[in-house]
C-alpha cells in the first residue's frame, strides 16, 4: 500500500517508540538488533528527506529510555550521556573518517570493544563512591546506587582522595548468564534470554540482595570533564581509570589511522567469541579531546565517535528435529528446529536446511551439535556439525517421499538439488501462494501476513490467491472473529484495494511463478508491457530476451497455460497494470556499467539507477574494470578510492545531470 511520508513517519515512530520501551522498561525484545537498525535508519531517510514531518517524540530526538518506575530516583546529569551513532562496514567508517578530515583534522582514533550491557554513571567524592545511575533518557537517569555497590569489580574507595565522575557499561558475564539459568531452570523457572536483558533488569532491581545473587561487572570508559585531570586524550583517559583502579576493558588499541581500524576490527570479528562477555562491536573515537571539542555535537550523538556493528557469529546449539515445508511452487524444504538460541540480538529456533543434497553433504542428524548464523543478518541457516560432539547412535538423515501436507509422492527432477510436489491442489502450497501473493516484495498488503492467512485459509475466506480481493464480501464475518475490529478489518480491506494499484513489475513478480523473482518481473514488463502479452508469449518469444533462459521461459509458459484462468479473473477484478510505452530513443548509456556513490543531493540513489536503467546502462553495485564511470557524491568511500586506483573516469552528481540532458 502506497502512503505518504507522514503516516511512514508516524508508524515507524510508533513502532520504534514501542521497540525501546519494551527493550528498556521490560528487558525484551520484540525485534532483532538487524530489524531495529534497519526501522531506524529507514527512519533518519525519511526524516531527512521531509524535515518538516519530524515528530517531536521520534526516537532519533532523543538519547536513551525513559524509565516508567517512579520507585528509583531520579537523577540529573549536568554533562548529557549521548548514545552513538551505527555503521555496519568498512565505506560507512569511510565516510565517517572523510567528514572529519573535511573539517581539517587528520586523527588519531581509539579503538574499544563495544560491550553488550547497560550504560551507568558514577560519581567518588573524596575518592569514596557516592552515587550511581542509569543512562535514562540521557539527561535524566534512575538512582542505583545501591545496586551498583554490589558490584566487585567497581571500587568503593579510592586510594587517592579523588573526586571523579565517570561512565561505564554494566555487564553479565556469559559464564555467569550460564550458571544463573541452569539454576533457574532446576528450580521450573522462565531463564534470562540473553546476557544484556538480564543485566539490565538486575541493575534495576530495588532489592539490592537480588543484584548481588545476579554476580554483574563493569567496565568504564569514559571520564566526565578529563581536562580537569589534566588529560588530553582518551588513551590518556583510560590509562588514568586504570592507575586509579577503575576496571576498565583491556583490549582497546591507540591507531594512526582509519585503515588500523580497519585491522582491529577484522581482528576482534572473530576473536570475539573467546571472550567471557558479548561485544556486539567497536567504539571508534577521535583521540584528542580538543580535536572532539572541535567536531562537535549532533542533538543526540558525538560527530568523533561512532560504533560499529559486528556481523553474526557462528553459535553452537542443539538440532533437536528436522520437519518439511512447502513452498509455492511445491518445493519442499526441510528446516531445523534447534534449542533456542541468541543470535545477533534475536532468539533463533529454526533454520533453513535447504535440501536433500545439503543436508547430506554435511551430515546434518537429529541429535547433532551444529554451527548456526544468520545468512545475510537475516535468515537463520546451519552451517555445519561440529562431529567432535557427535553420539554414536544418531540415524543419518533421511529424505521424505511424500508431501507433508497433501501426502502426494515427491518429484526430484534431473539435474535439480530441491524435491517438489506436484499437486496444483495441495493445500500448503495455496497457503504459501497466497502468503507470498500479499508479502512485502510481491504485492505488500498491509496486514495480511502468514499467521492471518493462515487463518482466513483454515477458515475457508482464502482458497487461492484471487479470493483476497473477494475479503471485502465477508467484511461483517472478519469484524466478528476475535482480535479484528471494523477499524483492522477497514485498513486490511483498504490495503487490499490499493494494492490494484501496483505496478507491472510487482504483479508479475506476486503470481510466484517458478525462476521469476524482482529482477526478471522488471525485464518481463519491460518487454511485454501489460500481463495479457506476457501470457500470450511464446517460449521463443521469451528465450530471446536477455537474462531470460530456457529454464524461465518455459517456467512461464508452464505458469500461464496451468493458470490462464487465474490471471484472467484478477486482470477483471481490477489488476491490469499496463507499463507505459518508453518512446525516448536517447541510449547514451547503452551498454554501459555504471556505478553510483556517496550521497545525492537532487536525486535519491533509486532515481539515479532508474534513469541509468532507462537510458540503457546498467546500475550496478561493485567497481570494476568493466565499470564504465562512478558518479560520486558528498562522502564518496572506498568505491570512488578503486575508481581512481583503476584510472575508471569519475563524475560529480551535476555532470551525470548534465550528460542526462545532453549538455
Amino acid at each position: 500500500m502506497n502512503k505518504s511520508p507522514l503516516e511512514q513517519i508516524k508508524e515507524l515512530v510508533e513502532f520504534l517508540n514501542h521497540c525501546i520501551k519494551m527493550y528498556y522498561e521490560y528487558d525484551e525484545s520484540p525485534i532483532s538488533d538487524f530489524e531495529y537498525d534497519s526501522k531506524y535508519r529507514e527512519l533518519e531517510e525519511l526524516e531527512k528527506k521531509y524535515p518538516e514531518f519530524v515528530l517531536e517524540n521520534s526516537p532519533t530526538r532523543r538519547v536513551g529510555e525513559t524509565s516508567s518506575s517512579s520507585e528509583l530516583e531520579d537523577i540529573v546529569y549536568e554533562t548529557p550521556m549521548l548514545s552513538l551513532g551505527d555503521v555496519f562496514n568498512q565505506d560507512e567508517l569511510l565516510e565517517f573518517d572523510s567528514r572529519i578530515k573535511k573539517e581539517g583534522f587528520n586523527p588519531e582514533y581509539v579503538c574499544e570493544l563495544k560491550i553488550d550491557g547497560v550504560a551507568s554513571n558514577v560519581s567518588f567524592v573524596s575518592g569514596k563512591f557516592v552515587l550511581a545511575s542509569t543512562r535514562g533518557n540521557g539527561l535524566v537517569g534512575k538512582n542505583i546506587t545501591n545496586n551498583m555497590r554490589t558490584i566487585k569489580s567497581l571500587p568503593k574507595v579510592l586510594k587517592n582522595d579523588l573526586s571523579i565522575e565517570l561512565r561505564g557499561e554494566v555487564y553479565m558475564k556469559k559464564s555467569v548468564f550460564n550458571y544463573l539459568n541452569e539454576i533457574k531452570e532446576k528450580n521450573g523457572e522462565a531463564p534470562f534470554k540473553n546476557p544484556r536483558n538480564a543485566a539490565s533488569g538486575s541493575i534495576k532491581q530495588l532489592n539490592a540482595s537480588i543484584t548481588k545473587e545476579r554476580m554483574l561487572d563493569v567496565f568504564n570508559y569514559t571520564i566526565v570533564d578529563p581536562k580537569k585531570y589534566g588529560l588530553s586524550s582518551q588513551s590518556e583517559a583510560l590509562e588514568f581509570l586504570k592507575d586509579n583502579g577503575f576496571s576498565v576493558n583491556p583490549h582497546y588499541k591507540l591507531c594512526k589511522d582509519i585503515y588500523e581500524v580497519f585491522d582491529y576490527i577484522d581482528e576482534w570479528k572473530d576473536k570475539r567469541k573467546e571472550l567471557d562477555y558479548e561485544t556486539d562491536g567497536v567504539v571508534i573515537k577521535v583521540n584528542n579531546f580538543d580535536m572532539q571539542e572541535a567536531i562537535g555535537y549532533t542533538i543526540r550523538t558525538p560527530k568523533w565517535a561512532i560504533a560499529y556493528k559486528f556481523p553474526a557469529l557462528e553459535v553452537e546449539t542443539k538440532l533437536l528435529d528436522i520437519i518439511f515445508t512447502v513452498g509455492r511452487t511445491g518445493n519442499i524444504t526441510p528446516n531445523a528446529i534447534l534449542e533456542p538460541v541468541m543470535i545477533a540480538g534475536s532468539l533463533v529456533q529454526r533454520a533453513t536446511l535447504n535440501n536433500e543434497d545439503f543436508v547430506r553433504e554435511r551430515d546434518i542428524r537429529i541429535g547433532d551439535t551444529v554451527l548456526v548464523r544468520k545468512a545475510g543478518e537475516i535468515i537463520p541457516e546451519v552451517v555445519r556439525v561440529d562431529f567432535d560432539r557427535r553420539t554414536t547412535n544418531l540415524a543419518p538423515f533421511k529424505m521424505i517421499e511424500v508431501c507433508p501436507y497433501c501426502k502426494e509422492k515427491l518429484v526430484r527432477k534431473e539435474g535439480e538439488a530441491g524435491h517438489f510436489c506436484v499437486n496444483d491442489n495441495c493445500e500448503g502450497r495455496k497457503k504459501a501462494a497466497i502468503i507470498y501473493f500479499a508479502s512485502k516484495v510481491a504485492m505488500d498488503i498491509e496486514g495480511l501476513g502468514e499467521k492471518i492467512v493462515e487463518e482466513f485459509y483454515d477458515l475457508g475466506y482464502l482458497k487461492d490467491i484471487k479470493d483476497i480481493y473477494y475479503l471485502k464480501n465477508h467484511k461483517d464475518d472478519l469484524m466478528r472473529l476475535d482480535g479484528y475490529g471494523e477499524k483492522s478489518v477497514n485498513s486490511l480491506l483498504d490495503a487490499i484495494e490499493a494494492s490494484k494499484n501496483n505496478p507491472l513489475d510487482k504483479v508479475i513478480t506476486s503470481l510466484g511463478i517458478r525462476f521469476v523473482g524482482g529482477k526478471v518481473s522488471k525485464v518481463l514488463a519491460k518487454r511485454f508491457k501489460s500481463l495479457e502479452s506476457l501470457m500470450n508469449a511464446t517460449y521463443d518469444d521469451l528465450v530471446n530476451i536477455k537474462d531470460i533462459g530456457e529454464a524461465i521461459a518455459s517456467s512461464i509458459v508452464a505458469y500461464f497455460k496451468a493458470n490462464s484462468n487465474l490471471v484472467n479473473e484478477l486482470i477483471d477484478l481490477g489488476i491490469n497494470p499496463v507499463l507505459e510505452e518508453d518512446t525516448s530513443t536517447n541510449k547514451i548509456f547503452e551498454g554501459m556499467s555504471i556505478v553510483l556513490t556517496g550521497k545525492l543531493e537532487s536525486l535519491t540513489r533509486d532515481e539515479a539507477s532508474e534513469i541509468i536503467e532507462r537510458l540503457g546502462g546498467n546500475a550496478s553495485s561493485s567497481v570494476s574494470k568493466k565499470t564504465a564511470f562512478v558518479v560520486a557524491g558528498s562522502d564518496a568511500g572506498s568505491k570512488k578510492q578503486k575508481a581512481i586506483d583503476l584510472k575508471i573516469k569519475i563524475l560529480t552528481e551535476q555532470e551525470f545531470l548534465d550528460l542526462v540532458e545532453g549538455k
